[in-house]
């Protein structure tokens, strides 16, 4: 048996704290192969580096692994960089112990060989880290070494998706500062829009856990921690094949009471999916949208038009169900006049909040980087771990800011810049809000007495 200790160096709070859940995926299956794992959580401990110091000193682990969730913020606007947080805590490690440190996580997995170097941890895990830490620790503990620094490998079936470890700590501070914990009920996207690295990292088809293991998390999750509201992290909720509907199926015929928000893709789903949904507990969705005319829909690759959009926002409304839809400006295949356009598109979104964008993030992988080296905005083989966005040179950008913020201005339900957002989210938090708190930016009409 081996002490682990595993660091989140999460620290955005962009719109919302959110729980690190793939630190309790690996914690439980360091529990299961037999380990002692420790969970440390950056943000949680106030952003103390003493903390992770004492916590070190007071754990002795032989080995520590930390996580790096995001990239940076995505807002062009005011990016910034989360690397370099890691690379501190990497620092902190090394002073007080000699213990290796494996580096993994989300954003990790997306330019491993930089980060690994640029980091200075001794290890890295590429891709899905249950099955691959465990290995690389047992490898390690017996003296096995390999030519490479990197373990990567293949994904995981839906089965052998296992059910997180949470911490009860890190879980009352989620609780209080966001009032909400995740949970994933499938990996995997078989979408191609061209921004995305969701495939590169899970796969481009859905690999479904079982729905009554997932329901099995929740009423668990329910029971032990107290945990009433969930954000279910799919890259979509609504696949085609209807896993979902199964899994709110089985949340209803066991009658848990819940409240739960996903993301949504807005084609496929009609009132009848939106009012099953919400019959177990769905509060509010979050529906990617990311462009606001079919020009430039097609250009991003999404796969369905502004209409399908509409019609999504259409069966929310009807069902009185709070729906947000996050658009990108400036992609490829912006000009000023689809800009128009778009935000022509927007007014037609009743009772719903629109979350804006300028610019798009370039991800290594992505087929928007060779869009980019090809439109002469980014040169061949750029370091891309600093933000770099796409900006379409057929569009003036700061015109197109200013018209996004004079179709936005004076409307409660409309975000730009998204710095905006997060200030009047700030407030709300203040007051003593908890949750997603856009979709208390929804009026709907008052329903009729007859």
């Amino acid at each position: 048996m081996k002490r682990i200790l595993l660091v989140s160096s999460n620290i955005t709070t962009e719109p919302y704290p959110v729980y690190p859940l793939g630190l309790a995926v690996i914690a439980a299956a360091l529990a299961e192969a037999g380990h002692q794992p420790e969970q440390f959580d950056f943000l949680a401990s106030g952003e103390s580096e003493e903390l992770l110091a004492a916590k070190i000193a007071g754990f002795d682990p032989d080995y520590v692994c930390v996580s790096i969730r995001n990239l940076d913020n995505c807002d062009s606007l005011s990016a910034t960089g989360y690397p370099a947080i890691a690379k501190r805590l990497v620092e902190v490690i090394r002073k007080v112990s000699r213990a290796p440190v494996i580096i993994g996580g989300p954003a990790f997995s997306i330019m491993p060989e930089e980060l690994l170097a640029y980091t200075g941890a001794d290890y890295g895990i590429v891709g899905e880290g249950e099955r691959l830490v465990c290995d690389l620790v047992r490898d390690l503990s017996q003296g096995k070494t390999s030519p490479s620094l990197l373990r990567s490998g293949v994904l995981l079936t839906g089965d052998e998706i296992g059910s997180p470890l949470y911490s009860d700590q890190m879980i009352g501070f989620y609780l209080e500062k966001s009032g909400m914990i995740n949970l994933q009920t499938k990996r995997g996207c078989p979408h191609g829009c061209i921004y995305c690295s969701y495939p590169a990292l899970e796969g481009d088809s859905y690999r479904c856990r079982e729905p009554r293991a997932v329901v099995d998390d929740l009423e668990r999750v329910k029971a032990e921690h107290g945990v009433e509201s969930f954000f279910f992290t799919d890259s979509v909720f609504n696949d085609k094949e209807g896993h979902y509907l199964a899994v709110v199926e089985e949340i209803i015929r066991r009658g848990l009471s819940l409240r739960w928000c996903c993301y949504l893709r807005p084609e496929g789903v009609g009132r009848h999916e939106i009012a099953l949904m919400k019959r177990a507990g769905l509060y509010a969705v979050e529906l990617g949208t990311d462009a606001a005319s079919d020009t430039t829909l097609h250009s991003l690759g999404k796969g369905f038009t502004f209409a399908d959009a509409l019609e999504t926002n259409r069966a929310c409304v009807a069902e009185r169900l709070p729906c947000a839809h996050f658009v990108m400006f400036g992609g490829p295949g912006e000009t000023m006049e689809t800009v128009a356009e778009g935000l022509k598109n927007l007014e037609q979104l009743e009772h719903s909040v629109v979350f804006a964008f300028s610019g798009i993030r370039i991800l290594p992988g992505t087929a928007l980087l060779a869009r980019a080296v090809k439109d002469g905005l980014v040169p061949e083989g750029a370091n891309l771990r600093e933000p770099v966005y796409y900006l379409s040179p057929e569009v003036d950008v700061q015109g197109m800011n200013d018209m996004i913020t004079a179709a936005f201005q004076n409307r409660r339900d409309r975000v730009f810049p998204p710095a905006e957002g997060q200030k009047r989210l700030s407030i709300m938090h203040r007051f003593g809000y908890r949750g997603l708190l856009w979709d208390t930016l929804i009026k709907f009409p008052k329903e009729s007495q007859c």
